[in-house]
């Protein structure tokens, strides 16, 4: 068997794929892809009501520039000013490269790709291929890679990142049947993902499982992992409800332990005008946001309060309209809205018939059926904006090894929604380039330059870290989201450093089949760990801010976001943002330079 390879690329979803793509292409063909499954994680198994791809404006009158984008990313607040750049310079190639696999994302009748506003983006950048876009993405760029011949190593879940002298050495997976294999390599690109397990009221797909602490235990330095993005998503089939699935303004409605039922916002507001246009605005006003604590956001606030303070099921209800809803009533954003989309009539289930029907038949297809039964939600987790520190290679601070898409910490605080499609494909452009341009090459080798020595596992009759594992996910999701309580998260990040420092010692297993999942615990414990640690410091030099409210303080200055917060080790600390490059480009000096 192969043991020796020039880069080993971890992860099977749209950036993983489109890394080992792109390595192909740049002659670095001694490669493999490695993943714990190849059906599995976000990329493949996620989206939204029209799931949606930043890039630069290319349509219309509208005038951009990749400068211009590169400011708007930068200006999210704790962002790097080169890697926004990057984003944006890189944002055309990867489209494209997307629209010549056959992406079918709209155009005009003289093929100008049309755009749309999303969150946090001041123009019309946004473009998307439906609900299922990075699905699609995935799928296609999974494609080139197969007819290529490019390796795939499945059902081979990452346990150790090898490490030398801070250069990465390889890897160690564990297949159920075969045991722990080493792999040899001079290059990895993590393409992971999202660590999706930190909490328990998620809308990360089960399938997501992550590596970010793969990363982390092999001494990386992490960027803003206090950084999330929560919002309103249904739970029984875990899925973004922003868009239209606010705008055909569904009834909202929660159930008490007797089963008594209560249209809560019909109860808030005495004007129900008032809660309907926070509700249409939560479409495109996704996220949770602090600084929307009295508009969109007042929407998540009252979700939540139903739920952990009265202990109701919360529903969004499609099936009748809310009450004493009267169009008239409605702002001129929101009337005007309906009235373009020829919407105002009917129920919310018919008015996203008319809007989006696709929207419907995603929760058909998924067990769900929107015009006989409402659709619990919850305030879940959907992106973790921090991850693995990287430079404008997306390179981290151990030499060779590379972090990419959610894995990498690039989006800071108020990301435009869209963004992470457009910078899995960059960033995992960008390594491959990088990685082409170094040019070195392995040999075979009989021994690794970084040994592994497994842990002694403690066998039993039942494992006990899976229940240790969704204690701290709960209390992750009570203490540690969009609402922080310091005293609560100091005592959960003690707790957690205590089992990381005993993890091996204490874990019971069954059988060896049990392994994988031990080390996925492993992981997930790890990145917890560290994101306490990040979200403490952040909570007590920042206070309130972005998607979090940190209980008994106020809304951080804007101006205070220029920083990113670093988390090395067990330690968490400011950092300068690098600045927006100033670009002093000349065509012939920098074409002879490349040259």
């Amino acid at each position: 068997m192969k043991n020796t390879y020039h880069t080993l690329v971890i992860g099977s979803g749209c950036a993983g794929y489109n890394a080992a793509d792109w390595l192909f292409d740049l002659g670095v063909t001694d490669i493999a892809l490695i993943t714990e499954g190849q059906k599995m994680g976000t990329s493949r198994n996620t989206g939204s009501d029209k799931q949606t791809y930043y890039k630069l404006t290319i349509a219309g009158e509208e005038s951009d520039s990749v400068y211009e984008m590169a400011r708007t990313l930068f200006d999210g607040g704790a962002v790097h000013g080169d890697t926004a750049l990057a984003e944006a310079a890189g944002s055309v190639k990867a489209f494209m490269k997307l629209v010549h696999f056959g992406l079918p994302f709209p155009t005009n009748k003289y093929g100008a790709y049309i755009g749309y506003k999303t969150d946090h983006d001041p123009r019309q950048r946004a473009t998307s291929c439906g609900p299922l876009t990075s699905k699609l993405m995935t799928e296609a760029l999974e494609k080139s890679v197969l007819q290529k011949g490019i390796e795939i190593i499945d059902n081979a879940p990452v346990a150790k990142l090898l490490v030398e002298d801070n250069q990465i050495q390889g890897l160690v997976y564990y297949r159920v049947g075969e045991g722990f294999v080493t792999l040899r390599a001079q290059n990895i690109i993590l393409a992971t993902g999202g660590p999706a397990g930190v909490y328990a009221d998620s809308v990360f797909p089960i399938s997501q499982t992550g590596g970010t602490g793969l990363a982390l235990a092999a001494g990386a330095d992490a960027c803003n992992l206090q950084e999330w993005q929560y919002g309103l998503a249904s739970t029984d089939f875990r899925w973004n409800v922003s868009g239209t699935y606010q705008q055909v303004l569904p009834r909202y409605i929660s159930v008490d332990a007797d089963g008594i039922e209560h249209e809560f916002l019909a109860e808030y507001f005495s004007n129900p005008a008032e809660g309907l246009n926070r509700v249409f605005l939560k479409g495109y006003q996704w996220p949770f946001d602090t600084r929307k604590l009295e508009g969109s956001s007042l929407i998540d606030l009252l979700v939540a309060a139903e739920m952990k303070e009265k202990k109701r099921t919360v529903y969004m209800d499609f099936r009748r309209n809310p009450s004493r809803l009267n169009f008239e009533d409605l702002n001129d954003e929101v009337y005007d809205y309906l009235k373009k989309s020829d919407a105002l009539f009917g129920t919310p289930i018919e008015r996203l018939q008319k809007m989006n029907p696709k929207a419907i038949d995603l929760y058909r297809n998924n067990g769900i059926d929107l015009h006989t039964e409402p659709l619990k939600v919850a305030v879940c987790a959907q992106h973790c904006n921090g991850g693995i520190a990287v430079d404008i290679n997306w390179e981290t601070n151990i030499k060779g090894l590379y972090a990419v898409g959610e894995a990498a910490g690039t989006f800071g605080v108020y990301r435009p929604g869209g963004s992470a499609l457009n910078s899995a494909q960059v960033g995992s452009m960008r390594a491959a380039e990088h990685i082409a341009r170094k040019g070195e090459t392995l040999g075979e080798s009989e021994e690794n330059a970084a040994d592994f020595t497994p842990p002694v596992f403690n066998y039993a009759p039942t494992v006990n870290f899976i229940k240790k594992t969704r204690a701290t996910q709960d209390a992750m999701s009570h203490y540690a989201a969009y609402n922080r309580d310091i005293p609560q998260m100091q005592k959960l990040y003690d707790n957690c450093r205590r089992q990381v420092e005993r993890f091996f010692d204490d874990a019971t297993i069954t059988c060896d089949a049990d392994i994988p999942a031990l080390y996925k615990a492993y992981d997930l414990l790890i990145t917890q760990e560290k994101v306490l640690s990040a979200m403490l410091f952040a909570a007590r030099e920042w206070g309130t801010h972005g998607g979090a409210m940190v209980k008994g303080t106020q809304e951080t200055d804007a101006a205070r976001l220029k920083e990113v917060v670093i988390t090395k080790g067990n330690y968490s600390t400011f950092a300068p943002v690098r600045a927006l490059p100033e670009c002093d480009d000349w065509f012939e000096r920098d074409w002879e330079a490349q040259r």
